[in-house]
């Protein structure tokens, strides 16, 4: 049959015959694309978390796009430069020095007198205790202005200055982070000026005068550790790190643990302290945490070791001047190198939420994290009941790793991290949400250091979470004068969440 002599009908046929495969081809052509789309979702999901949390950057985090990919033009610090010449920022941020100043090492800050409306940044130096002229040591405690920018030394003589925090009774405590690690109260920081610890040993401090001081004394109470972050709770218990490497006091040693100091008169809120004899920090007890394989109350607890690094754990009595020693023979939980710490202001439970640094080795492919505790009852310290349970909140990887510093934005609860690297970057970790794990659930970078002789460190919000301050720590200084016959580190403030 010729196509000329087909009927109506027949080409009706041949029409239906030949929809109905193209209909088929097409539906099996739509299956094949729907398949291929939900094999790339299973396959690439992470990277459509990270996208997600690239495109809701302003109202996750409050920036305008966060930033990619670290720094990678390395800037050397100089003279005449603008603050966003030496860091990479998400859009929407902008940097300006408070003080070129700064002693060289500036590591961690307090804002004075708060956060609500601070007008001083107190600082620690991280130097060695050094002589830089016949009659001064390095500068180890210092206060900047932050409108005009002005740096004054409260103290000199420390060795490696690092945590520093204020107490909820108006002082300001700093610490060493070295093996002998001594624990220093300040009061009137404002006043206090130019004073130089004479014997790290005995904690003697001299005015300019060559006066004993009556404004700052060293709290021999407190324990005797490698001090990093640490936080002051509202009644005057001090939970914190000792920064130490696993294996760094012997083969198969723990890393550094967490230490708790516990008044003997705890802290009641509004109660007056003037003088160095009113100091709630005067006297108490110290612990160390040890993290249970087994539940309380178990037959086998308490049963500890490596590998018992997360979940319930209790607190063991020890002796503050052998802290560290005590910690290793009463089988306290080590971590890789424990570092800053703070407390969780968003937290609602009983009891305390804090959170930290474990720096690790990213060259020996451990990269970092950040813990998390629940101190139920911060007040007791039991070694037979478990009051704290902890977990992995943040885990580095191979671009986000050598966790350092961090601090939590008020205003969010967001948690910011800083790494301790060439290049570093500082990440921006969203709170965990209503979903099954017990995580960040995602985090993005916000600003990279273009100097890679230099790291980011005591970074610090405002409480309104709008302004934040950081160091920008031990640059190559050739091209800079000296400042107070030291050299100097660079504080910036960053704006615009």
């Amino acid at each position: 049959m010729y196509l000329k002599d087909m009927t109506n009908a027949q080409w009706f046929g041949v029409f239906l015959l030949v929809g109905c495969f193209l209909g088929k081809a097409r539906a099996e052509e739509v299956r094949t694309g729907e398949s291929a789309v939900k094999e790339s979702a299973v396959k690439e999901v992470g990277v459509w978390i990270d996208r997600l949390l690239k495109e809701q950057s302003l109202r996750l985090f409050g920036v305008a796009e966060p930033l990619l990919v670290s720094a990678k033009t390395a800037v050397e610090r100089g003279s005449n430069q603008q603050a966003s010449e030496l860091i990479d920022l998400a859009k929407g941020l902008r940097a300006s020095f408070v003080t070129r100043q700064a002693a060289n090492y500036s590591d961690m800050m307090v804002l004075w007198p708060s956060r609500h409306q601070p007008q001083y940044l107190i600082s620690c130096v991280e130097g060695d205790r050094t002589e830089i002229d016949e009659d001064r040591y390095n500068p180890s405690v210092q206060r900047i202005h932050i409108q005009s920018g002005k740096v004054e030394v409260i103290l000199r003589g420390l060795s490696h200055c690092d945590g520093i925090r204020q107490t909820p009774w108006q002082t300001i405590v700093a610490t060493e982070e070295t093996t002998d690690g001594g624990f220093y109260e300040i009061f009137s920081p404002l006043e206090t000026t130019e004073e130089t610890v004479e014997n790290r040993h005995t904690g003697r401090v001299l005015t300019q005068q060559g006066e004993i001081s009556r404004h700052i004394a060293k709290r021999q109470a407190l324990p005797v550790i490698i001090w990093e972050g640490f936080e002051v709770l509202s009644n005057g218990i001090i939970v914190g790190g000792s920064e130490l490497r696993p294996g760094t006091t012997g083969r198969d040693h723990d890393g550094g643990a967490l230490y708790k100091f516990i008044p003997s008169r705890l802290y009641k809120k509004d109660e007056k302290v003037i003088q160095l004899g009113d100091s709630p920090l005067l006297s108490g007890s110290v612990h160390v945490l040890q993290v249970w394989c087994y539940e309380s109350g178990h037959i086998a607890n308490p049963q500890y070791g490596q590998g018992c690094e997360v979940g319930n754990a209790g607190w063991i009595q020890i002796e503050a001047k052998d802290a560290q020693l005590q910690a290793q023979a009463k089988g306290a939980t080590g971590f890789y190198r424990p570092e800053d710490l703070h407390l969780d202001p968003h937290f609602k439970g009983a009891g305390v939420r804090y959170c930290w640094t474990n720096t690790g080795n990213k060259q020996a492919h451990h990269y970092a994290e950040v813990m998390c505790a629940h101190d139920a009852q911060p007040e007791v310290a039991s070694s037979k009941k478990a009051t704290v349970v902890l977990n992995r909140f943040v885990e580095g990887d191979t671009e986000f790793n050598a966790f350092d510093n961090l601090d939590f934005q008020p205003s969010t609860g967001n948690l910011y991290i800083l790494e301790d690297t060439s290049f570093s970057d500082i990440l921006a970790c969203l709170p965990d949400s209503a979903d099954r794990d017990i995580k960040s659930d995602g985090c993005i970078r916000i600003a990279s250091l273009k100097d890679p002789s230099a790291e980011l460190t005591g970074f610090i919000f405002t409480q309104d979470g709008k302004t934040a301050f950081v160091s920008i720590q031990h640059s190559k200084d050739h091209r800079m004068p000296l400042f107070d016959a030291y050299p100097t580190d660079d504080i910036l403030m960053i704006t615009g969440w």
